[in-house]
């Protein structure tokens, strides 16, 4: 898949919030992550410096020529390390049970299938692993969830197929996980006209007995 636009202007302005409080909402969502884990939908690797050292093999997948090239940058300067792969969400390059953590942000939105990619993310965790998301979605505000509405016409052929009003908590549940904690965000705080403020952070769980 390459969309070297929405790549271009991702790699020259994705990490502009990263100031802001993305960089440290990313270190809360890996916060105590371990073992192996793998992160679908890397993009240029902005959450990488992020990975604790309790992580002994990271896969980055990122099937985007040109995000997987900066990122390829971002995986040497890693703290962990870090095996990037070209994969799209529901069609990974990982055996079945094998690892103990998936990491998203920013991906359940732009995936064609967020169910299939969830079905996908499912197989690949251990029974009891970890689905940590941080994930833009559909405002619970009535007036803002219309105005995402309306912006879903024209929204994902501007920003790499990302849909700013998809319903992904209820997504994650209706595919198996358990909820252990989530929490609704704007970022950034005090947004008022951004369709892509309303946002989720948190931790689902495959189940034990599958």
């Amino acid at each position: 898949m390459e969309n070297r636009l929405f790549a271009w202007w991702f790699a020259r302005y994705g990490g502009r919030n990263e100031a802001r409080g993305n960089a440290r909402l990313r270190a809360e969502l890996l916060a105590g992550v371990s073992g192996r884990v793998l992160e679908v939908g890397v993009g240029t690797g902005l959450n990488l410096p992020h990975y604790p050292a309790g992580v002994e093999q990271l896969t980055a997948a990122e099937p985007e020529p040109t995000m997987r090239e900066k990122a390829a940058g971002a995986a040497a300067r890693a703290p962990v390390p870090v095996r990037l792969v070209d994969a799209f969400a529901d069609a990974l390059p990982v055996e079945d049970s094998s690892q103990d953590a998936v990491v998203v942000s920013g991906l359940l939105c732009s995936v064609p299938d967020p169910v299939a990619a969830l079905v996908e993310f499912r197989r690949v965790l251990r029974p009891g692993g970890e689905l940590r998301f941080y994930e833009h979605v559909r405002a619970r505000q009535p007036v803002r969830a219309r105005f995402q509405d309306l912006s879903d016409h024209v929204w994902p052929r501007l920003m790499g197929g990302c849909h700013p009003n998809r319903r992904t908590l209820e997504t994650i549940r209706a595919t198996g996980f358990e909820i252990e904690h989530v929490r609704d965000l704007i970022f950034p705080p005090g947004a008022k006209v951004s369709v892509v403020a309303p946002r989720i952070h948190g931790l689902a769980r495959k189940p034990s007995a599958m």
